[in-house]
């Protein structure tokens, strides 16, 4: 393919379509050129941030979750360990109950595959996880979340043993925790999660939307 060069830095004629660099290495203003090929512009799709170091640094443990991580930044805390459980717990009775519509964990994991791209782009700052490891965190914690807001509305719904409406604790840990400005996971793979699993599927029962019952 023919090749141009300007200011030391070689492009292709499609340079205007997709932005891409080739890099003279060998000129000074090659660590320049490699700094622009970099996407510098944030995502419009942006709506899960950092919180800033100015408020951080006050009191950081208010900007922590407590037992319940949503979401990649603050999965691996040790606190985090044992509210995992509680959450694959909810994830399996979400699938149980919906077992006669044929929603299964594989179809819930490949359709969030589909929209990885999109829900990555929701987040301000890279996430360090490998794909497999995201899809799975916004499977187990989307499901955990709409699970949790079916049983809040619907107490037949919950098992005498539930941990977090048996607990009075739970539920304060949960009041702080879901409204974190880190500790969330994008609306769109909530949507998503939630009409998969939608009651209307396996029977003609009238449900509301995730809107109202958030």
């Amino acid at each position: 393919m023919e090749k141009f060069e300007s200011d030391g830095v070689t492009r292709d004629p499609s340079y205007g379509e997709d932005d891409q660099v080739i890099v003279d290495i060998d000129h000074p203003s090659s660590s320049i050129a490699i700094m622009m090929s970099q996407n510098l512009i944030m995502s419009d799709k942006c709506c899960i941030f950092r919180v800033p170091p100015i408020l951080r640094r006050h009191r950081e443990s208010a900007y922590i979750p407590n037992a319940f991580s949503i979401g990649p930044w603050h999965r691996n805390l040790p606190l985090m360990e044992s509210t995992e459980k509680i959450k694959l717990k909810y994830l399996e009775g979400l699938l149980s109950r919906e077992s006669k519509s044929g929603v299964t964990l594989k179809e819930l994991y490949d359709s969030t595959k589909e929209i990885k791209k999109e829900a990555r782009s929701c987040y301000a700052e890279p996430i360090d996880d490998a794909e497999e490891d995201f899809i799975r965190i916004l499977v187990i914690d989307g499901c955990f979340l709409i699970e949790l807001f079916r049983k809040d509305q619907d107490s037949g719904l919950r098992e005498d043993d539930d941990p977090i409406f048996n607990m009075a604790c739970m539920m304060q840990y949960l009041y702080h925790d879901l409204i974190l400005v880190e500790n969330q996971i994008p609306w769109l793979v909530l949507e998503h999660l939630f009409n998969k699993t939608s009651a209307k599927q396996s029977t003609q029962a009238e449900e509301k939307t995730l809107a109202q019952l958030v």
